[in-house]
């Protein structure tokens, strides 16, 4: 391949690593073609996986300020680079290793910081954004409704306990 061929696929590769939100590197020694387009559907919209030369891949992610996945370059090496939500990406990764075993998961970066290999697999194990989120807002509402139970449950307390104090006096011998 000529010097601009490869100048172009290094810039091609920076711009990967720069727009995504995290990039997930794996070996894929032993897949067959149709096996590797089932992984790229199992990864979803928001995921393009790609195999990647280690050389280009690698100088591309020194120019886009990655440094931390330069000894994972070894061996035929594919990535997947996520714009979307990493956790269903993750999932999917996860899910298609558990029934094609030559899928390795070497290791990654989300947001600018390393992850391991079990990091990665940790954050499969993670609900995703949309559920963490309702979980949030259903914890929020039932903060609000004991807050307005509270402080509907003072003015009638007060209430119920002027009147007790009324029927009282009136049982003593006359309130005015």
């Amino acid at each position: 391949m000529a010097r601009p061929d490869k100048a172009a696929a290094v810039a091609e590769l920076k711009d990967k690593f720069q727009s995504s939100s995290a990039v997930v590197l794996t070996e894929y020694r032993g897949l067959t073609v149709a096996q590797l387009k089932t992984l790229r559907r199992s990864l979803g919209e928001n995921a393009q996986y790609a195999v990647v030369k280690n050389t280009l891949t690698k100088i591309a992610a020194n120019e886009a300020g990655i440094t931390s996945l330069d000894d994972q370059f070894n061996g035929p090496t594919g990535a997947a680079f996520i714009t979307g939500d990493p956790v269903e990406s993750a999932k999917g990764l996860r899910d298609f290793a558990k029934d094609n075993p030559n899928l390795i998961i070497k290791g990654g970066v989300l947001d600018g910081k390393a992850l391991s290999a079990d990091e990665i697999k940790k954050l499969a194990d993670l609900e995703s954004r949309e559920v963490l989120l309702s979980k949030l807002a259903g914890a929020f509402k039932g903060k609000q409704s004991q807050a307005a139970s509270l402080f509907q449950a003072l003015p009638s307390k007060f209430v119920r306990t002027a009147e007790a104090l009324r029927v009282k006096l009136e049982e003593q011998g006359g309130a005015e």
